[in-house]
């Protein structure tokens, strides 16, 4: 593997899970040194990020990872509901019904164990994947599938904030069952209301983890649009 790849891999995990924290200066120097590479594949790495949305130049400052504001949120999830309403629709026409009712079952018991408090996480947001993949098989659509994965790069990093809260986990496993009932059920219009209750309650999770002291500081005060 190039070292520009092993640099651009480092940095992009260190800025998914919080090492580099949003608004982290990323500086050339400073990262060759950690990473044991030169200036060259390091640079390489910085224009990929930026490319990505996963950092962005500061005047006066240099490179800096993106910050999260609840702004931003706002303006992701306005963008989410739309494309992600379309592909639960177009998934619910095209989808395998056999393979949506396995993964309803699966986010069933999924809830059961979260509610209990002995879920795993990384199992969780695993299988979470795992649907996003079947609905964008199902959906058939390039274009739609180009989109979200732009978007779901900043998504998963926004996620994290609820990931402490087993509570709204439980809830969530519900609201993804359901989802995948109603595509399994070939309902688009269920799947696409379905949908559009789980980001809404999604986003509120988001906005009470930004107001509560212990996330406060991830995130920019922004004012709601």
């Amino acid at each position: 593997m190039r070292a520009s790849d092993l640099a651009y891999q480092s940095l992009r995990s260190d800025i998914m899970e919080g090492t580099l924290s949003p608004g982290s200066v990323i500086a050339e120097v400073e990262q060759s040194e950690r990473l044991g590479v030169s200036r060259t594949p390091v640079r390489e790495a910085i224009s990929r990020l930026l490319s990505d949305g996963l950092a962005e130049p500061a005047p006066g400052r240099g490179v800096i990872v993106t910050p999260i504001s609840l702004e931003n949120v706002y303006s992701l999830f306005e963008l989410r509901v739309s494309l992600d309403c379309t592909a639960a629709a177009l998934a619910a026409g095209r989808g395998d019904a056999t393979r949506f009712m396995r993964l309803a079952e699966r986010f069933k018991q999924a809830a059961a164990v979260l509610s209990a408090g002995q879920g795993n996480i990384a199992e969780y947001y695993a299988l979470v994947d795992e649907l996003d993949t079947a609905i964008d098989a199902a959906a058939a659509n390039r274009y739609l599938y180009q989109a979200q994965s732009s978007l779901r790069i900043q998504l998963t990093r926004i996620r994290k904030l609820s990931k402490t809260n087993p509570v709204r986990l439980a809830q969530a496993a519900d609201e993804h069952a359901q989802i995948a009932r109603c595509i399994a059920s070939q309902d688009a219009q269920l799947a696409e209301a379905a949908t559009r209750l789980h980001l809404a309650n999604a986003l509120f999770a988001i906005e009470e983890a930004a107001a509560s002291q212990e996330q406060h500081s991830l995130f920019e005060v922004a004012a709601h649009p």
